[in-house]
């Protein structure tokens, strides 16, 4: 975006051409002429013929040429999207356009690219290198061996640690990939509240302390009864010719467990039938409820579940249960985060993922926040519910579980006819409840491990 700029990546690509002992030219300095202005262009060129220019960054310049395209700082030039609307034009004859660049703010034409691959808008390849990525590929042991120093562990973590604290409040931004001014709500009030509507209810269980020391045939008896009065007239009526995912985000004694099934209408809208949410519910119970709604979900394709800490226990067994290609066991990590959310916020930008009407999930939603460029709920992120029980946005983390479940896809359905064994089994449910498990293909727990087709 400068002269000195073009000059010293000229330089730079002279240097590497030495170093690797390619015939070039020395580096000259050419006028192209302009029907405004002199422009200055700095141009090597090799025995083969090919080039490297570099230019001034107006648009222009890019017209008409053919070749690899490199915007380097990108967030810094006056007018990237003109540049880079004529940088496009060189992808028609094969060429490529690589834009490379530190961050310039979160509100930044560099930035809203990144923002728009990440939630599937682009179909660009991001790549992301901060400064740790480049120590763990042997930065600092390169310097040390320019410089004629000794590396070591420790030598190379101060250095970090000095480096970090040079550039102060800044460092996010130029060491680590993380734009500035980046700490709002995520999801407006305006856009969660588009996508809501009175027609998903939202089904509450919640144990008191008690509920747990219970002997087993109690509480099992306690949750059918549930199921059976809350869950199944809506399971009963759904549609049979969809598919259906779900998401799960886990809590125990604090948070709630919320399960968020979800069905895929043909014109690819998801919506849910209803959403659960369950507290202070142990742990047999809720691997109940989930296996009691999953195994009534027609043409049940794929479902993502948290799998932190004692979430870990009911993502595992429902991997058992539904196998490993339907069932995945996600480690919520700043990873998921920064890649998963962006996608959750344009399914609701576009409404193509509707919500309950409710307050609480609303809260949820206004919950995420950005933190240190990263769209999650902050770990000191203290909710309450109407309940008065304690949230931390469970359900925004489970609708964009569900919504990662359906971009994954899943498994497709499998037409299947079952062996005829000449055995019964009794595993203390009702016929209606076998019955209707043996019309959808749902085997029985512990029944069938070898035998016959499901």
């Amino acid at each position: 975006y400068n002269r000195d700029m073009a000059q010293e990546f000229i330089r730079d690509c002279a240097d590497w051409a030495r170093h690797y002992k390619l015939a070039a030219s020395p580096a000259e300095e050419i006028v192209l002429e302009d029907e405004k202005r002199d422009i200055a262009a700095y141009r090597i060129t090799f025995a083969s013929g090919h080039r490297v220019t570099a230019l001034s960054s107006r648009p222009a310049n890019l017209r008409g040429k053919q070749g690899i395209v490199v915007i380097d700082e990108a967030a810094f030039h006056d007018d990237l999207p003109g540049l880079i609307k004529a940088a496009i034009a060189l992808l028609i004859w094969g060429g490529k356009v690589r834009i490379i660049s530190t961050h310039n703010g979160e509100d930044n034409p560099f930035n809203d690219i990144i923002k728009d691959i990440r939630e599937g808008k682009k179909t660009y390849s991001l790549h992301r290198n901060d400064l740790d990525d480049a120590l763990g590929e042997g930065l600092y042991k390169r310097i040390c061996e320019v410089l004629g120093r000794t590396w070591t562990v420790e030598v190379e973590t101060e250095w970090r640690e000095a480096l970090i604290k040079d550039y102060g409040a800044d460092a996010q931004e130029e060491l680590f990939c993380i734009p500035s001014q980046g700490g709002g709500v995520y999801l407006s009030r305006a856009v969660v509240e588009s996508c809501m509507t009175p027609d998903i209810p939202v089904l509450r269980w919640r144990c008191n302390d008690a509920f747990a020391e219970l002997p087993d045939r109690v509480r099992q008896a306690e949750a059918t009864d549930w199921c059976d009065e809350n869950l199944l007239p809506l399971l009963s009526r759904l549609d049979q010719g969809s598919a259906y995912f779900f998401g799960e985000d886990f809590g125990r004694t604090g948070d709630l467990t919320v399960f968020w099934p979800v069905e895929r209408k043909q014109d690819l809208t998801c919506v849910p039938p209803f959403t659960v949410e369950l507290r202070n519910v142990p742990f047999k119970e809720q691997e109940r409820i989930l296996f009691y709604i999953v195994d009534r979900l027609p043409n049940f394709r794929c479902g993502a579940l948290d799998a932190r800490g004692n979430g870990q226990y009911l993502a595992e067994v429902a991997m058992q249960r539904y196998g490993k290609g339907r069932i995945m066991q996600v480690m919520l990590s700043v990873e998921w985060y920064r890649e998963n959310m962006p996608r959750y916020k344009a399914a609701l930008e576009d409404r193509t993922m509707l919500l309950p009407k409710d307050d609480d999930i609303l809260d949820d939603h206004r919950a995420v926040k950005m933190d240190k460029g990263i769209a999650k709920v902050p770990e000191t992120h203290k909710g309450k519910g109407r309940d008065g029980g304690q949230r931390h946005g469970d359900s925004a983390i489970a609708g964009a579980l569900a919504v990662y479940a359906v971009n994954s896809g899943g498994s497709a359905p499998i037409h299947y006819q079952g062996l005829a064994t000449g055995r019964n089994f009794d595993d203390g449910r009702s016929a209606d409840d076998r019955d209707y498990d043996r019309r959808r293909g749902v085997r029985p727990e512990g029944v069938g491990s070898g035998r016959g087709c499901w």
